[in-house]
């Protein structure tokens, strides 16, 4: 058993898609309706028959509630892994990705999160 999908609540699929691929580089995978939105998923250049990433509309109360307060709270919705992460975080602060923490050491990790523009904190770690 593997993971093929995984999903991340956003509050706008366009914006998300332009967000997902021109600012942090990801390849559109599959955008097919699915009722009165649709199903968009990215994937990593360097693994573009690994694991999925669903931008899925956050339209579900409950979807809406878990998402604005984790935020709220400052927790990351997801992570993604990096190689170098002085390297990324000045290749997506020039893209005009926001973060909310700059790379901090902790332990045998460097991590540093942004804000996505639909809703979500995204974390990076380079172990």
């Amino acid at each position: 058993m593997k993971i093929v999908v995984t999903s991340i609540f956003v509050s706008d699929q366009d914006r998300a898609l332009k967000f997902y691929s021109e600012k942090l580089g990801f390849i559109k995978k599959e955008d097919v309706p699915a009722g009165e939105y649709r199903w968009i998923t990215v994937v990593s250049p360097e693994e573009q028959n690994g694991t999925e990433l669903l931008l899925e509309p956050n339209d579900h109360p409950a979807a809406k509630e878990y998402q604005s307060k984790i935020f709220a709270d400052g927790i990351p919705a997801t992570m993604f892994g990096v190689e170098d992460i002085h390297t990324e975080y000045k290749r997506l602060l020039e893209n005009g990705v926001r973060f909310t923490m700059e790379p901090t050491t902790m332990g045998d990790l460097t991590i540093a999160v942004f804000d996505d523009t639909c809703g979500n904190l995204i974390q990076i770690v380079q172990k």
